[in-house]
């Protein structure tokens, strides 16, 4: 079954001609209509125009030029915060319920360039401010091992159709741990890029573009698609790795770390020493993040387009971010943007000894839907900082990080860890990952498989 195989050999099928881009599409829109109505990962389904495009592409690319094209044939989709022409594209939002645009936007049609092929757009929340996918525009998308529970954000729908097999890999976006929290929460594999590593990427916000997938090689895949003049990783022996369970939350939040993810984070500094790391202690105790991060959080949602009107029809996060962000003075901004660049100035000289530093992924297990208060903006805030206090700041700071489910918890569920490398350090976040991944083996799936 073509859900059954990697990424990787998916790719590989395809450009031998084993597998059609129709074969492929058809098996994975089919898989789409029989598993995503209980796990609300795409919120609109393209099927004709992928069928199309597949069909063009197989009709027009010689087999010669089949590897000129990275992700040639390969179905993913958009995240809902990515224009594509003709699509309705919804940012999680009733007020842009009837929205299609008729331009994409630069990331979509990179991809496109890929060869890759999109069946339609995952969900997110709304505007993706938030770190669980909970909307008004959308059913919520929810975790294939056990759909009580919340499949966490921005990208949640996009790591769902992973983690279910619904898609051999998606695209996210992360700009405070909307990649690695879902990734985190379902059992996938998740890559934040460093800032301004992808071109379609700002090279100085928060947010940047990158992949999930089932396996370390297959987010590999996805990354160097986009980011093609990445280098290559090299054999230099043995890394450094630090090892912190601190949070840059600690001091302002009530931050309780699970068992199940301390023994995660254990599990893999003892994995990766293992293998021949030298893995220490990380000596980091940061101070006066929480102040600068609501900061920027409540200055990003400001730029949002959204009329007076339309501020009272989206949800209360969303409005009390809003109207916060457009009542800020100017001096405390400034003051802000002052504090996160001298907090990246300190954390990536304190991770400086280190290829990779060790982290949890998420301090607690899953969270049940519903779980994060829907009307009270800053109890929400804060229980979103209290399940993964070990996210944002890797966006401030401009680094990489990569999160794999490395253990499982009681109920059978994985837990994840978290890497952080130095700026453009990817392959060698690659390279321990998959340490990692060969220590712990393969992973089942999910029942919702």
């Amino acid at each position: 079954m073509l859900h059954e195989r990697s990424a990787v050999e998916l790719r590989a099928a395809l450009r031998s001609g084993q597998v059609s881009p129709q074969e492929a599409v058809a098996h994975f829109l089919d898989r789409i209509s029989r598993r995503d109505g209980e796990l609300g990962a795409f919120v609109e389904v393209t099927a004709e125009a992928a069928l199309d495009r597949a069909e063009t592409l197989d009709a027009t690319t010689p087999a010669a030029a089949r590897s000129d094209a990275a992700l040639w044939g390969l179905p993913t989709a958009d995240k809902d915060l990515v224009a594509r022409e003709g699509v309705p594209t919804r940012y999680g939002s009733l007020t842009r319920a009837a929205h299609v645009p008729e331009t994409s936007d630069p990331l979509a049609l990179a991809l496109d360039a890929t060869g890759a092929i999109s069946l339609g757009k995952t969900n997110t929340p709304e505007f993706g401010l938030t770190g669980y996918t909970e909307s008004a525009v959308a059913p919520a998308a929810r975790d294939p091992w056990d759909p009580r529970n919340g499949a966490g954000g921005s990208s949640g729908g996009a790591a769902v159709a992973v983690a279910a097999g619904m898609l051999p890999v998606a695209i996210g976006s992360d700009g405070g741990g909307s990649i690695r929290i879902p990734a985190a929460t379902v059992g996938v594999v998740g890559l934040k890029p460093s800032r301004g590593r992808i071109a379609v990427d700002s090279p100085t916000g928060l947010v940047v573009t990158g992949p999930l997938a089932r396996s370390v090689a297959d987010a590999e895949l996805v990354w160097r698609a986009l980011a093609p003049a990445a280098p290559l990783p090299r054999d230099a022996g043995a890394l450094r790795v630090g090892v912190t369970t601190v949070s840059p939350w600690d001091d302002d939040e009530d931050i309780r770390l699970d068992a199940a993810a301390r023994m995660a984070v254990s599990w893999a500094a003892d994995t990766l020493a293992d293998a021949g790391n030298a893995v220490s202690a990380a000596r980091w105790r940061p101070h006066g993040y929480a102040a600068l991060f609501r900061v920027l959080w409540r200055a990003s949602a400001a730029r949002l387009s959204l009329s007076e009107a339309e501020l009272a029809r989206v949800e209360p996060i969303t409005a009390w971010l809003v109207r916060e962000g457009r009542e800020l003075p100017s001096g405390e901004l400034a003051a802000a943007q002052s504090a996160a660049v001298e907090f990246e100035r300190e954390t990536i000289a304190a991770f400086a000894p280190y290829d990779a530093v060790l982290t949890p992924a998420l301090a607690l297990p899953p969270r049940p839907v519903g779980w994060f208060d829907p009307g009270d903006p800053e109890r929400n805030f804060a229980q979103q900082v209290q399940y993964a206090p070990y996210s944002s700041f890797v966006n401030v700071a401009g680094l990489p990080a990569i999160t794999i489910p490395v253990t499982r918890d009681a109920t059978g569920h994985p837990v994840s860890a978290q890497l952080v490398g130095r700026p453009g350090g990817e392959a060698e976040l690659f390279r321990l990952a998959a340490q990692l991944e060969a220590r712990r083996g393969p992973l089942p799936h999910p029942p919702r498989w």
